[in-house]
């Protein structure tokens, strides 16, 4: 019988002859994020995890100080001393947050250098955010489906009143009876979005090229309410197909443009970006195997933001800092995504701060695999 230890070093004895991974390969195959920093501060190396939490080549990274990659700039670290520091805001370029799980320890054989590992929380929090738009889509769907019911029946017979009502009426009654009309079939309007909260019927799913949803939708959109405001468009153009519904799809956009346009106002701009995000995945909502998401798309405006009070609750249904607004927009915009298995965020990022709305989505399989 093997002693404990001997396979580690045979395992040894084979890299130091060349027979197995050296050092260098079996740093860059680690799963978890990875910096080595030197007395400095300044980051040395890191490993493809760390490029794809980072967004960014190592050829950027190296040479750039810790601080700037993470928002912490060790000092205060004893260089010779583990330190392990959980649920820790970081702040990567450009602004962007995250919460992640730091591990610092030093590297024994360079006095001062230490290898920084960094532990995204990015899938414990999609999976809570999932978890979330499930326990909300019931309550919503019940008060939607009630309101509905409830309104729809007494509002045709308001609006047929006041038609009889206008057909014989002076000039000057017949533009209060033309404002009735006109409110009722404002409300119809808002009950019809509601009911769209309360739509449990699956939606098919199947492969799509986003960017022609996207040119869908932003020509729609500078036809109608974003006319007058500027959209661009930053997109990577080897995107492979996303697995989605084209109408709930092209209707989430909207959704999002819309509100971006309301929030920047007349000359405002508004941004469309598609990436290809590796490593993102959650949990399947049966707790099974975790459901890839690599495919990314914000909807990005250079407005003020929600206010701080409800910037964690935009997509509760009729949560709204609109004076006219329903609150029902973005939470049909959440509905829609989770039904084509994705997750919408909400983040202020950059410098100067946008308001950033990401999607990611799952991606479509590869032809001959089925669809759900």
């Amino acid at each position: 019988m093997a002693l404990p230890g001997s396979r580690l070093i045979r395992f040894r004895r084979g890299a130091e002859d060349g027979a197995g991974p050296s050092p260098a390969e079996l740093f860059a195959a680690l799963p978890t994020a990875m910096l080595v920093i030197d007395g400095d501060g300044v980051v040395q190396d890191c490993n493809p995890p760390a490029e794809a939490l980072l967004n960014l080549a190592r050829s950027v990274v190296v040479g750039r100080t810790i601080e700037e990659m993470t928002g912490h700039p060790m000092t205060s670290i004893a260089p010779d001393q583990p330190v392990a520091a959980y649920d820790t805001d970081m702040v990567m370029p450009p602004g962007r947050h995250h919460r992640a799980d730091i591990m610092v320890a030093p590297l024994p054989d360079r006095p001062g250098w230490r290898i920084l590992m960094i532990h995204g929380r990015a899938h414990h929090d999609l999976s809570a955010r999932r978890g979330e738009q499930s326990s909300r889509g019931l309550p919503a769907a019940a008060a939607a489906s009630l309101l509905a019911h409830e309104i729809k029946n007494p509002l045709s017979g308001i609006r047929g009143a006041a038609q009889l009502l206008e057909s014989g009426a002076p000039p000057e009654q017949a533009e209060l009876t033309g404002l009735i009309r006109g409110e009722v079939d404002r409300i119809a309007r808002l009950i019809d979005r509601m009911e769209g909260l309360s739509d449990t019927r699956p939606r098919p799913r199947e492969p799509l090229n986003i960017h022609i949803v996207l040119g869908h939708a932003r020509d729609l959109a500078r036809a109608g309410f974003a006319a007058g405001r500027s959209i661009r468009e930053l997109y990577d153009p080897s995107l492979p197909d996303v697995l989605g519904n084209r109408d709930a799809l092209v209707q989430v956009v909207l959704n999002l443009l819309k509100n971006a346009a309301e929030a920047t106002g007349e000359g405002g701009v508004i941004t469309l970006t598609t990436a290809y995000r590796h490593g993102v995945s959650v949990a399947s909502l049966g707790g099974g195997q975790r459901v890839a998401l690599p495919i990314e798309l914000c909807v990005i405006d250079d407005g003020p933001g929600a206010p701080a009070a409800i910037s964690e609750h935009l997509f509760d249904p009729f949560v709204t800092s609109k004076p006219s607004g329903s609150g029902i927009g973005l939470a049909l915009v959440d509905k829609l995504v989770g039904e084509m298995g994705g997750i919408v965020e909400y983040a202020r990022e950059g410098h100067p701060e946008r308001t950033v709305f990401r999607l990611l989505l799952p991606r479509a399989p590869s032809r001959g695999k089925g669809t759900s």
